[in-house]
């Protein structure tokens, strides 16, 4: 068993941490579109993810290897410097988690890992070919594959179905939506919670526990895979309305095919050891679905504030990641410093998402339904001085049905016996 220091200790607690994040901030990437379509009911379609996400973490470790062997000098790192990485990368996870937008959580992971390597040991710390080859190059090329196979698939799949019964060609594709999120979900664990074993076994590697070139050991690769998959039976319910309605409305021909894309680009990259997003994968090919489908539509406003969000994760995290390094190399006291600095800011943004509570029973609403605070504020509000009641109505006659008065004035010379 390895001879664990305190430090090293925080940092897999950390990690693993992280990993859970990585787990609900993911399982859109799986499921939204399962759920969006009512293939799968919410709750049986995050376990169903979940157990999937633990078989795929014992199915390969190249991605570990990018991360652990590749992306930076493991020679010149201390554990400090992989504590500072995850803490970019989870208080990423969890902003883009509150705001619901599908951002990469292994891009943080990364930016975080650059930043506080290069604070700590300067740029030449830093493989700068892997970072080109297996990072920036497959964020840049993963959607937009995935999306076009996707577009593809849809069209190919309308076009055998056209002469089938409706009914029965739904179910079908909802029985071949469901066999096909599972793929996603096993891809992830291969792709994702690899992710978390490397960054674990760097930080061995760099406390003396582990010899370098090193593969993750057995307890890393069971903890990695548990973290991600109780993150993902949890649910990020936030960014699985977001994918699963907010960037287009799909049919189960569209979920099958988006999501089979999107599993057909993540298990290729995992065999070659690209450190891919998963959320670039699956929103490329959710998009793609969406156009491929006759008179589909893609929501460009979520796309659009998505992409922002993508170009500016690496950016980001690697921000933090070295700002954190630099008070980390302080001292032990600068490590508590952050430390304490990470649980505040988690236990702020948690409070701050319970204002909106969003779960399995609401994950499919897209938005209020329409009229409902227009008519709330008519109905306690006064009429405008000098203008007759019945002329409120005017502009919500969609909510509020119109007063009966309206529909026929009354003499103003009338008796006031008439109106016994």
């Amino acid at each position: 068993m390895e001879n664990f220091s305190l430090i090293l200790a925080i940092v897999v607690v950390t990690a693993l941490a992280f990993d859970f994040t990585n787990g609900f901030h993911d399982t859109a990437n799986a499921m939204a579109t399962t759920i969006s379509t009512g293939a799968l009911k919410p709750k049986v379609a995050v376990a169903m993810s979940a157990v999937l996400n633990l078989v795929g973490a014992f199915l390969s470790v190249e991605v570990a290897n990018t991360i652990s062997k590749g992306l930076v000098d493991e020679t010149g790192i201390r554990p400090e410097v992989i504590f500072a990485a995850l803490v970019g990368a989870i208080l990423w996870n969890l902003l883009t988690w509150l705001v619901g937008l599908p951002s990469s959580s292994s891009h943080a992971l990364m930016g975080g890992l650059i930043g506080a390597t290069i604070a700590s040991a300067g740029m030449g710390a830093v493989h700068g070919d892997v970072l080109v080859t297996k990072v920036l190059l497959p964020a840049v090329a993963a959607p937009i594959v995935a999306g076009v196979a996707a577009m593809l698939a849809t069209r190919l799949s309308y076009g055998l179905g056209r002469k089938a019964d409706g009914k029965a060609a739904d179910k079908g594709y909802r029985a071949g939506q469901i066999a096909s999120a599972g793929l996603v979900s096993l891809a992830h664990g291969t792709n994702d919670a690899q992710k978390t074993m490397g960054i674990i076994t760097l930080a061995l590697v760099a406390g003396g526990a582990v010899a370098p070139d090193s593969d993750p050991p057995t307890w890393v690769i069971l903890s990695a895979g548990l973290a991600i998959a109780l993150g993902t039976y949890l649910g990020g319910w936030r960014i699985i309305r977001t994918m699963g309605k907010g960037l287009t409305d799909l049919q189960p021909q569209q979920g099958f095919a988006a999501q089979t894309s999107a599993a057909t680009v993540i298990l290729a990259s995992s065999h070659l050891g690209f450190s891919l997003s998963t959320t670039h994968s699956v929103s490329g090919a959710v998009m793609g679905a969406g156009l491929g489908r006759k008179g589909g539509v893609v929501r460009w406003s979520t796309a659009t504030r998505m992409f922002v969000a993508w170009g500016l994760t690496l950016p980001a995290a690697a921000l933090v990641g070295a700002l954190a390094e630099s008070v980390t190399g302080l001292g032990d006291w600068g490590t508590a410093v952050v430390a304490v600095f990470l649980i505040a800011s988690s236990a702020a943004i948690w409070k701050i998402s319970r204002r909106e509570v969003v779960d399995a029973s609401n994950v499919n609403e897209t938005e209020e339904p329409p009229g409902v605070i227009t008519t709330a504020i008519a109905m306690v509000a006064p009429p405008p001085t000098g203008t007759p009641a019945e002329d409120v109505t005017t502009d919500l006659t969609a909510t509020i049905p119109a007063p009966a008065a309206s529909a026929a004035p009354t003499a103003p010379s009338a008796p006031p016996a008439a109106a016994v």
